[in-house]
């Protein structure tokens, strides 16, 4: 007996329930922001032009924008603003094209935090504006706050990543160690319970010696040159298990027939090299750095919205960013915990990010 499974595995998706239709891309560009390598950021504009200003801060690092990222705002309200960060997207240049060499030159938080004043500046935005970041968009939403707080009317974060070694050992390290001796041991928390089959499609890629360290071990494979079609064929084959994990388990309900752009390669080497290179360096943030500058952070509204069933960022993520903001004394103006995974495109999460830019006061 075959069983179609199909109507589930849509039903955590927004689907045709979005409040708004996509928009058209009212304007679009390239914006030289450095030299040696001459990043370019690729851009583009919709909704109202003469509207409230919104900044869209993708994941990953290295996820890209997308279109469908504009449905969240009522386009006869906000101006809203998609680019790919460095190294990634239409950015140039890209790490698929370029190399990592190349690419990951001149690449850290700081650099990308001068991206987003740089751009401000080329597009005429002069006032604060909403910065809008899930995932690691949380992170960068919030490091350019810290730095930026004037610029920031206010900050609505989804998935919120803090990017502390619990967090990044919770997604990718797990029980790897222990895994070729017993797969289902519960040796340490992480991800991989709840997504057994996925987790050793991450591990199968690695030596039981190169488990002990998973994404030590999966960088120094991206940081390969590779002198030889197997070494060549090898990196990419990491690349695409590395972007397949965090892709697949970014849904409540998993997406295992169609990945999406997390199983085109072009994608998964921007992918997975930038977020290697940024969680190698611990995300170019010093250890603590939201907490040690919550009181930025408190002056500034924010909005969170994370989802329940989160195993690329677990819930107790936000749980800790907001004990912090009420012991500064700011209780977040929202946040909503939904009965969703990690993803933006899960339905409770794309409406009730809607809901909250749709209440938002408005810009004087």
């Amino acid at each position: 007996m075959v069983m179609d499974f199909s109507r589930l595995q849509a039903s955590s998706k927004i689907g045709e329930q979005w409040v708004y239709p996509q928009p058209a891309c009212l304007n679009f560009g390239w914006l030289e922001v450095d030299r040696d390598p001459a990043h370019r950021l690729y851009w583009e504009e919709y909704g109202n032009p003469a509207g409230e200003p919104v900044m869209v801060l993708h994941g990953g690092p290295g996820g890209a924008c997308a279109p469908v990222m504009a449905r969240f705002f009522d386009p006869k309200r906000y101006r809203v603003i998609l680019f790919d960060q460095r190294g990634c997207g239409k950015s140039e240049p890209n790490v698929a094209s370029a190399g990592p060499a190349v690419a990951l030159a001149k690449n850290t938080t700081a650099d990308l935090i001068g991206d987003i004043e740089k751009l401000r500046d080329h597009l005429a935005i002069a006032g604060p504006m909403h910065v809008f970041g899930g995932s690691w968009g949380s992170t960068l939403a919030m490091a350019y706050a810290i730095q930026h707080p004037a610029h920031c009317a206010s900050l609505i974060l989804r998935g919120i990543f803090l990017g502390a070694a619990e967090d990044l050992l919770y997604l990718y390290q797990g029980n790897a160690a222990t895994w070729g001796d017993d797969p289902f041991a519960l040796t340490a928390p992480g991800a991989y319970i709840k997504y057994p089959d996925q987790w050793a499609a991450l591990l199968s890629v690695l030596s039981a010696d190169e488990r002990r360290d998973v994404m030590a071990s999966y960088k120094a494979i991206f940081d390969m040159v590779p002198a030889n079609a197997a070494e060549k064929e090898r990196q990419l084959n990491a690349a695409l298990t590395w972007s397949l994990w965090e892709g697949v388990i970014s849904n409540m309900i998993p997406e295992t027939a169609d990945t999406g752009k997390f199983g085109e390669a072009d994608f998964a080497l921007c992918f997975a090299q930038i977020e290697a290179h940024y969680f190698a360096n611990d995300l170019f943030l010093p250890a603590g750095h939201f907490f040690d500058h919550i009181d930025i952070l408190a002056s500034i509204p924010i909005h969170i919205v994370h989802g329940r069933f989160d195993e690329v960022c677990p819930l107790t993520q936000a749980s800790r960013l907001v004990a912090a903001l009420r012991a500064a004394g700011a209780e977040p103006v929202s946040y909503v915990v939904t009965n969703a995974g990690h993803s933006a495109m899960e339905r409770e999460n794309a409406l009730a990010l809607t809901a909250v830019m749709d209440g938002l006061g408005r810009i004087v």
